[in-house]
């Protein structure tokens, strides 16, 4: 069964099955965030075992290198994902 969870989604692309506008939305906006800047996280804390830690990450995506504008991306992202025009307007980071 486990070979079916791997095979399905590959499946479902070939036939061209639309996508959720809602699921397409979501994921479109997540890229169009990414094209407004670099994104980061900070992790810190301390446990009983180990004592402190620390970690942090930066990404930077290729849409934000190219200059890309985030609401032009999520429009067009959300077209070739349903074939169909957004059905909300993105909700992207408040950039001053």
């Amino acid at each position: 069964m486990k070979h079916l969870s791997l095979v399905l989604p590959i499946v479902l692309v070939a036939c061209d099955i639309p996508v959720d506008p809602a699921h397409a939305a979501d994921d479109c906006e997540a890229r169009a965030r990414a094209a407004q800047g670099p994104q980061g996280t900070l992790t810190l804390g301390a446990n009983n075992n180990t004592g402190p830690f620390a970690s942090a990450s930066v990404g930077i995506s290729s849409d934000f290198l190219r200059g890309s504008d985030p609401v032009a991306l999520y429009e067009s992202c959300v077209f070739q994902k349903t074939g169909a025009l957004p059905i909300r307007p993105p909700v992207l980071r408040d950039i001053r």
